[in-house]
């Protein structure tokens, strides 16, 4: 799979190359799926429900296999607890 990286980044961190995505979430969808929106915003669709944390585990997942890098690299840095969140990923 080739890494597509986001046109529109929210803040690029040089020292630890580091890029923060804003991501909308819609939990408990029939598929699975993280797509660009035009004004550079990410929308993801989890299959997971928000209870005990799965949907963010999957989002971490669903990231990681997106853009290509392990799953430990990819952070919520906020929004744990809502529909919209900053999630950090290593730079290209």
């Amino acid at each position: 799979m080739m890494r597509q990286w986001p046109s529109v980044v929210l803040f690029s961190n040089s020292r630890m190359s580091t890029s923060t995505l804003q991501i909308k979430v819609k939990p408990n969808a029939r598929t699975a799926s993280l797509e660009q929106q035009a004004d550079g915003t990410w929308l993801a669709s989890l299959k997971s429900p928000p209870v005990d944390g799965k949907a963010n585990e999957e989002l971490v997942r669903l990231v990681a296999q997106r853009f290509g890098c392990p799953k430990s690299s990819v952070a919520i840095k906020s929004g744990t607890r809502g529909r919209v969140k900053l999630v950090t990923v290593p730079a290209p």
